[in-house]
């Protein structure tokens, strides 16, 4: 059994970093999702959903924790148009724990009040945003994508209201867990500000306390080393779980390389590298195809940061290994989607040239393809059949969600349909029924 450690190192930071704020007081407090096995591992699954409420809907906090929640600050370049007047407008810190292995752990909320940051915001999450956050979160886990978990969702009784969505529609409160909430965009608002030091001393953060690491001379040509080779592999997984996040702007890109922060996302049922998720991204600028680029573009910018550091002609090499690591993290990340050993580059390379052509066809979704030919369980389409033949699968298919008749998929119908049950009749077996068949997928993947 995992023990609590606490262990609120931000505040070796947070001079810099944040201001204290003060969570909203909610009408009421509605215990929707709790998330045990993500609680195991921070020591926190004992606790009775009357002290998770308290802790994670009234923010009471937790023992030898931040005393008071901190609301970080950030600039980021948002579809590509620097943006210096954001940072958490409805979210914060609220405390920080060691998992068993000793990584740090944040938890961050969502719709939990007005902030120095709030703008013209009101500070609130819709029910149906956090809906959506868990169902995101939980597909992509299983498929293999690192990211936040949505650790907990409580709904709070107030009727908001909402541009995009028919309103007045149901509040909520979330938190979830990650991998630090350091942004690309925390370092953007050091450069622009001219607090040097302070990008020096940030950097020294990430490195040692998120990434357990001895920071060395230059902490800083460590941590873009790490956000390289970490966001390329992100980028890459998010191609072979067939997911769109539709919102990659800087201040969206963790520093731990870790996905988070969920709005308009969609998982595409098509191989279409135009297909977006943001109703709003009119360019096409996040499209599932563009979404390495726009993410390598979000590291350019945290190298800029950096240049005010460290020179550019020791940053640029460390960039300029995006493109490579990204090719073989895609390479991996396609043959870990197929569950198959890897071969040698040039194979590897051949056998995922032929996916993405079978699949650019659109004749076949892209979780039925890799449902029906994981492990090569069944005779593979002829423009990949020659090249599939001669991988080994990673482990025996014995799982019984093999035997299933159809993939475990996350297209927009389902996800609307989960949340008209919960709209319309306050049914929420549909969402717990599909966490659980998301768990077993993820099951038969590990």
């Amino acid at each position: 059994m995992t023990a609590y450690h606490p262990d609120p190192a931000i505040l070796a930071v947070a001079d810099f970093l944040a201001d204290p704020v003060k969570a909203v007081t909610f009408p009421s407090h509605v215990l929707r999702f709790r998330n045990d096995r993500a609680a195991k591992t921070v020591g926190l699954d004992n606790l009775t959903d009357e002290q998770w409420t308290r802790h994670f809907g009234a923010f009471e906090p937790l023992p030898g924790n931040l005393p008071e929640p901190l609301a970080l600050r950030y600039h980021g370049h948002q579809f590509r148009v620097y943006n210096p007047d954001i940072g958490d407008g409805r979210g914060f810190l609220f405390a920080q724990a060691r998992d068993a292995s000793g990584r740090l752990l944040d938890f961050g909320t969502k719709g939990s009040g007005t902030t120095p940051y709030s703008r013209s915001g009101d500070g609130r999450l819709t029910l149906k945003g956090g809906v959506r956050e868990i169902l995101a979160t939980e597909m992509l886990e299983a498929l293999g994508v690192v990211t936040s978990k949505t650790f907990s969702l409580i709904e709070t009784g107030e009727r908001l209201y909402r541009g995009d969505e028919p309103s007045p529609t149901r509040s909520a409160v979330m938190v979830r867990l990650s991998h630090g909430h350091i942004r690309i965009g925390s370092f953007q608002r050091l450069a622009i500000l001219g607090q040097i030091e302070e990008i020096t001393r940030l950097a020294h953060y990430v490195v040692e306390t998120l990434y357990g690491e001895p920071a060395g001379d230059t902490p800083e040509l460590r941590l873009l080393d790490h956000v390289v080779t970490g966001t390329a592999r992100l980028a890459a997984s998010y191609m072979a779980a067939g997911f769109v996040h539709g919102v990659l702007n800087s201040d969206n890109i963790n520093t731990t390389a870790e996905s988070f922060d969920y709005g308009p996302w969609r998982f595409t049922p098509f191989w279409d590298e135009e297909f977006t998720a943001a109703y709003f991204d009119h360019q096409k600028l996040y499209a599932f195809g563009r979404q390495a680029y726009s993410i390598h573009w979000d590291v350019v910018q945290l190298a800029i940061a950096l240049a005010k550091v460290v020179d550019v002609e020791a940053l640029a090499p460390i960039l300029d290994a995006f493109p490579a690591r990204y090719e073989e993290a895609y390479r991996t990340a396609m043959l870990w989607r197929l569950l198959v050993k890897p071969r040698d580059e040039a194979s590897d390379l051949a056998l995922v040239q032929a996916i993405e052509r079978f699949l650019s066809q659109q004749t076949m979704t892209i979780d039925r393809f890799f449902f029906d030919f994981a492990g090569a369980r069944q005779a593979a389409p002829d423009e990949v059949g020659p090249l599939l033949a001669g991988y080994e699968p990673i482990k025996p298919l014995d799982h019984p969600f093999w035997q299933d008749s159809e993939p475990c998929s996350m297209h927009i119908d389902e996800v609307e349909a989960i949340w008209a049950a919960i709209d319309t009749a306050d049914d929420w077996g549909p969402l717990h029924a599909k966490v659980a068949a998301i768990r077993r997928m993820g099951d038969a993947l590990a």
